[in-house]
């Protein structure tokens, strides 16, 4: 007879996106280096998006609501991840307005059980010929939706 392991605790908000950390993202101290954080979260969201029909090319023109910028990024760094493999990063929206979004998201083991890093970061939906906000489309609206965080 084995004994299971305990069930991952079920996301009352968001999705969880698996990553992997590769050896050549630790620093010189075997750490996850801290600017792999963010590179890390932004393939899960881009992850996400192109599950929900969403993708970038690289033609500013063609890329609907991927033309966008990051106005702000904080993270706080809770535990050291010192070990190559398998993560998740756990997405969600705080807020979706009408030319941009705060998303939440937490660097967590692949389960989503422990917590190395979370953080939040802003983006601008731009026209692709200004660059100057622009609205979200509707498609795109609807797909965040889903992904809200409820409110207290």
């Amino acid at each position: 007879m084995t004994a299971e392991a305990p069930a991952a605790p079920a996301l009352s908000h968001g999705r969880l996106v698996p990553v992997t950390v590769h050896f050549d993202d630790l620093d010189a101290l075997g750490l996850l280096h801290n600017a792999r954080y963010p590179v890390l979260v932004e393939r899960a969201w881009s992850e996400l998006w192109a599950g929900e029909g969403f993708r970038f090319e690289g033609d500013w023109a063609a890329a609907g609501d991927a033309c966008n910028a990051v106005k702000e990024l904080t993270i706080g760094y809770e535990e050291p991840v010192t070990r190559p493999g398998a993560y998740a990063v756990h997405l969600w929206l705080d807020r979706l307005g009408t030319t941009g979004l705060t998303y939440g998201f937490r660097f967590c083991s692949a389960d989503g059980v422990t917590t190395y890093a979370r953080g939040t970061r802003v983006l601008v939906r731009l026209d692709s010929g200004t660059l100057r906000p622009a609205p979200w489309s509707e498609a795109f609206r609807t797909a965040g939706r889903a992904l809200l965080r409820p409110t207290e």
